[in-house]
């Protein structure tokens, strides 16, 4: 048992997806895994472990944003030993092109906090995804006939910002959206040497000022879901 994960050693499987909201980590329990099992409550942070297709996976909520994801991650590597680990959230969109309800391949991490420069002593890393695993999941999601869009994204400290404009120059050196963990979870993965993927949805454009409703998203989001499972 870890400070903020309940399970005991072992609970946890040696594969790990990490959606942001917890109430996602049950819906994915219960629609995918046989023989779930409740292996944390701690915060209210749901996490579950089961089997998809005869291999043992957990699913394990993390919050929003950096600090939140850290705490997460950290503890699943450190603690559990977890080996590979797979983001699946949702982001907003600032090419054009990108639509509500495309998935997201982060082959890399830009990122507006300092979390790394504190650790680099301030220089920049420059965090990116396991390449087996993007293979894999490109493979995943060509075999289901669904188009993914693979690059650059922004993991950003702020939802609400001072600059409502400040996209845009991200935009022109080609991120592809923004979001708020998957630098720090490559980070983590690659101190630790594991295995990371951040699988994102767009479920805002910024450019067009639109959003996803529920159902658009729950539909979307289900798809990535499925992208995750059989890659790894």
């Amino acid at each position: 048992m870890s400070i903020h994960i309940g399970a005991t050693r072992g609970q946890i499987a040696d594969t790990v997806l990490l959606p942001g909201d917890p109430l996602r980590a049950r819906l994915i329990a219960e629609k995918y895994l046989d023989r779930a099992v409740c292996h944390n409550q701690v915060r209210g942070m749901l996490g579950y472990t089961g089997y998809f297709k005869g291999r043992k996976v957990s699913v394990q909520g993390t919050g929003m944003g950096m600090p939140s994801i850290g705490i997460y991650a950290s503890e699943l590597i450190t603690e559990y030993r977890a080996k590979t680990l797979v983001r699946i959230g949702t982001c907003g969109a600032i090419q054009p092109g990108l639509k509500l309800g495309d998935v997201i391949l982060a082959v890399s991490a830009s990122t507006d906090s300092n979390v790394n420069r504190v650790r680099f002593g301030g220089l920049d890393f420059a965090p990116a995804a396991d390449f087996g695993l993007l293979l894999a999941a490109h493979e995943a999601a060509k075999k289901k006939g669904i188009k993914v869009v693979a690059g650059n994204v922004l993991s950003s400290d702020s939802f609400y910002t001072e600059d409502p404009q400040a996209w845009k120059l991200w935009q022109r050196f080609g991120t592809l959206a923004i979001e708020m963990e998957s630098a720090e979870l490559y980070t983590l993965a690659a101190k630790h040497r594991r295995r990371a993927l951040s699988i994102l949805t767009v479920s805002d454009e910024i450019l067009a000022g639109r959003q996803a409703t529920a159902s658009q998203r729950q539909g979307a989001f289900m798809r990535m879901v499925e992208i995750a499972l059989d890659a790894v």
